[in-house]
């Protein structure tokens, strides 16, 4: 990261993510629920949330009933960031089945045609509204091949349909071809290995509320700022916090470091320098200018997370604003 002001007042507030108490976690944290096949998506965040009591729970990216996988569960403020884990990548395993036989090099070569930008009409049963659209597959590779049964494995665009996938490779390879089964291994950064059953949510809140045992649910519980790992991020001084949290805009006196090169109307993430989120917002001007400015709005927060009052008010009044960000 770029440092912008080398001077910013020490941190002596707030606390870094992995040092929150349990019920800070899961008020403001996300699980890795790995969804079973049966169950509504609807279903299962349902039963998570009686199995921790909670009231603000949320799913971010529907599974069909028939699907399993991973399914991120959004607790208390975290829910303001399922709009993230929709439009992150994904990652898929899928058994495919052709309904005539064909010879394996054809399959892998019409498999090959498929990587890149492919053009998609969602299924007649789809929520969506039925019209052209384009996705990228990043990655599209065979796992193994018995007989007309082909295993692959897909990364894609979020709102990629895999039965449609599918659907459209039987149909180049002129023989017609359905999903028999599917798995999510992998939406944006979380993966199926730190993902959790319904019984190991249930289980470990237990062992927690009932005999004080900890260390279970907190490795399934993670900050919310997992969430925004993608996004450019902005490292502020501890004397702009307050102010951010009281929806004042980010001037460039309160940035004290910066990632490069980011570009002018990004949504970047504003971070302490303890890593906590603060709030997310849009670029008003890119990183080159912000390091070659002394004066002006760098970021207009659109999001607030962090709750006001975590550092102290070193501001009285909003027009003190920019004056108390330097």
């Amino acid at each position: 990261m770029l440092v912008r002001d080398a001077d910013a007042m020490s941190d002596r507030w707030g606390k870094r993510p992995s040092d929150r108490s349990i019920g800070e976690l899961l008020s403001a944290g996300v699980i890795i629920l790995d969804k079973p096949a049966g169950p509504t998506s609807h279903q299962a965040t349902a039963w998570a949330r009686d199995a921790l009591g909670m009231d603000k729970l949320g799913h971010g990216g529907t599974l069909d009933p028939n699907v399993s996988g991973v399914l991120p569960l959004c607790l208390g403020k975290a829910m303001r960031l399922t709009d993230l884990v929709l439009s992150s990548d994904k990652e898929y395993v899928c058994l495919m089945r052709l309904h005539k036989d064909r010879d394996e090099k054809r399959i892998r070569k019409v498999f090959g045609e498929f990587q890149g930008k492919i053009y998609q009409f969602p299924p007649a049963r789809s929520a969506v509204k039925r019209q052209l659209r384009i996705r990228t597959i990043s990655s599209l590779s065979i796992s193994e091949i018995s007989g007309r049964d082909i295993l692959f494995r897909v990364s894609c665009d979020a709102g990629t349909y895999i039965r449609t996938l599918c659907t459209d490779i039987g149909e180049a390879l002129a023989c017609g071809a359905n999903m028999i089964e599917l798995r999510r291994t992998r939406s944006g950064m979380m993966k199926e290995d730190r993902s959790a059953s319904l019984f190991d949510i249930k289980d470990s809140y237990v062992f927690w509320q009932q005999h004080g045992r900890e260390d279970w649910i907190r490795s399934l519980v993670i900050p919310m700022e997992s969430l925004v790992e993608p996004l450019p991020k902005i490292i502020i001084k501890a004397s702009a916090v307050d102010a951010v949290c009281h929806g004042a805009d980010l001037n460039i006196q309160g940035i004290h470091m910066l990632d490069e090169d980011i570009r002018k109307n990004a949504l970047v993430a504003v971070m302490t320098a303890r890593g906590e989120l603060v709030a997310l917002g849009t670029m008003m001007m890119s990183t080159p200018k912000i390091m070659a400015t002394s004066q002006g709005k760098a970021v207009s927060i659109t999001r607030v997370l962090m709750d006001t009052g975590v550092y102290p008010r070193m501001w009285k009044f909003s027009t003190d604003i920019e004056e108390l960000q330097e």
